[in-house]
């Protein structure tokens, strides 16, 4: 009687990880969907204030500027892409919406 009890117990706890595990695949799964849908714009690059830093690290502060161009092009792309993706989006529920009014319509 006593084993079963044990293997009762193992059985539930082998359940609950295995609950466990899917709820935690469910959420990395929605977080990368929710990720791959947005766009972060890059950050400003900084420029100091005190114009000996500004030669001492030139080289720097321009390769930071050339890096936002670069990256402010594909967040531009980026945005341009989730527009076209949301204005799909809306198009195909509007659709949805219509069969769903003649679906009860009927």
């Amino acid at each position: 009687m006593q084993l079963i009890k044990k293997i009762r117990g193992f059985d539930n706890l082998r359940l609950r990880a295995v609950g466990c595990a899917q709820a935690i695949l469910l959420i990395v799964f929605l977080a990368g969907y929710a990720s791959a849908e947005s766009c972060i714009a890059p950050s400003r690059p900084f420029v100091p204030s005190d114009p000996q830093a500004v030669r001492d690290y030139a080289d720097i502060i321009r390769k930071d500027f050339e890096l936002y161009i670069r990256d402010i092009q594909g967040y531009f792309r980026c945005l341009e892409e989730e527009r076209v993706r949301a204005f799909e989006e809306a198009r195909e529920v509007s659709e949805e919406y219509g069969r769903f009014l003649q679906a009860v319509g009927q």
